[in-house]
């Protein structure tokens, strides 16, 4: 199932979410190592965790964690225009249509037949979640090997500017646009629409 919910809420009261943080905690401590800070030795959880993000979760009928994206405003502080504004050749691309793609995970706990099935939904999920929200674009800032691969889903993914090394990697920006052609333009590379699945949306408390 795919789950949006506006805002972290109550991590340790919602299933999705706390599998989430706790795989974010696996993928970006333990396995990139990041220096990010950890919430109880156990949620990956930093300043833009808050009530102005949105989490779009892929769930197993558990309610387990699958795979997740974050998504900011850019019309607020966010990380491309915060954090790495040098790799955009012009300026990072700000707007209330506008939204930062942040925190893409996969969980660790599957194996990789599983992690790409549901990354597939991941993706054909942010794309209609963009359109029901009039969501235009999608920024985000990406390390090197990942960015190859946002690029070849088959949306219209353009670089915002040459990559650059940093302490924590190869980043490079990045900007898709989202349109009416772009479910068909994934399905074309065999990410399918999650037409059949539900989705549930969840405030935060």
């Amino acid at each position: 199932m795919i789950i949006v919910q506006s805002g972290p809420g109550e991590m340790h009261s919602g299933r999705a979410l706390r599998t989430m943080f706790e795989d974010r905690k696996s993928v970006f401590v333990d396995l990139l190592g990041w220096d990010v800070p950890v919430l109880d030795g156990r949620f990956e959880i930093d300043e833009f965790d808050d009530g102005h993000a949105t989490y779009v979760i892929v769930a197993d009928g558990s309610g387990d964690h699958l795979a997740s994206a974050r998504l900011l405003p850019t019309t607020r502080r966010h990380i491309l225009g915060s954090l790495f504004p040098q790799l955009c050749a012009d300026r990072p691309p700000t707007g209330p249509d506008i939204v930062e793609i942040t925190r893409f995970c996969l969980s660790r706990r599957h194996n990789s037949k599983e992690r790409r099935n549901a990354r597939n939904q991941l993706v054909a999920a942010l794309a209609c979640h963009a359109l029901d929200r009039g969501i235009r674009i999608y920024s985000g800032v990406a390390e090197l090997a990942w960015l190859q691969q946002i690029l070849a889903f088959g949306w219209d993914c353009r670089p915002l500017g040459p990559p650059a090394r940093f302490d924590c990697g190869f980043l490079g920006a990045l900007a898709i646009h989202i349109t009416p052609q772009t479910p068909a333009l994934l399905a074309a590379n065999g990410i399918g629409e999650p037409a059949d699945q539900p989705v549930l949306s969840a405030q935060a408390a």
